[in-house]
């Protein structure tokens, strides 16, 4: 049976603030570089029928340090939930102004929902899933939690029950034919 890698790029400097990093196309840190290095050790040169990378640069640079950018194809499904009015700001600070506020079931003003970052990962499932093998995939936090939501067969906004760290690998499998989280925010630096 395959397997989905999930692979969330490396730390930047929002990422480690707390800062919604949506749109902003902002570097890794140092640390954030040395993690997608320990990736690549990780996988140590597996093969995937598919590597799809999203287009922002932190997710690239990612892919480029653990040895993958030159199978990667960008899929635009896997940019970062658009954060809207919100994007580089904390939840604490939005919650000064909206203090019940959660991304998860409100979303962001000018920005998207849950449902519409959910379309956007089922897109990127049902690419996966048309070839034969695992198929690796460098993207975002939130994204990536919606589409172990969506994997699940779960609604959008359980993808909130799924924290995921930055420079960290997860697996989305099958147990005979349900579909199950084979590994989860595995951090091959620690």
């Amino acid at each position: 049976m395959r397997e989905l890698w999930l692979i969330r790029h490396g730390e930047t400097e929002w990422s480690l603030s707390g800062a919604h990093t949506g749109r902003t196309d902002i570097p890794l840190t140092d640390a954030g570089r040395a993690s997608a290095e320990s990736i690549g050790r990780y996988l140590g040169g597996r093969r995937f029928a598919l590597v799809l990378v999203s287009p922002m640069q932190r997710a690239r640079d990612t892919c480029l340090l653990a040895g993958y950018d030159q199978a990667a194809v960008v899929d635009p499904n896997l940019r970062e939930w658009d954060y809207g009015d919100y994007e580089g700001l904390t939840t604490p600070q939005i919650q000064v102004e909206n203090p019940r506020w959660s991304l998860w079931t409100d979303g962001a003003p000018h920005g998207e929902t849950a449902d519409q970052v959910a379309a956007r990962a089922e897109a990127v499932i049902a690419r996966a899933l048309a070839c034969e093998g695992d198929v690796a995939l460098f993207a975002h936090g939130h994204l990536l939690r919606e589409l172990a939501a969506c994997w699940l067969g779960l609604p959008p906004t359980e993808g909130r029950l799924f924290a995921l760290g930055t420079g960290t690998l997860s697996t989305l499998g099958y147990e005979r034919q349900t579909r199950v989280i084979s590994r989860w925010n595995l951090s091959p630096s620690a």
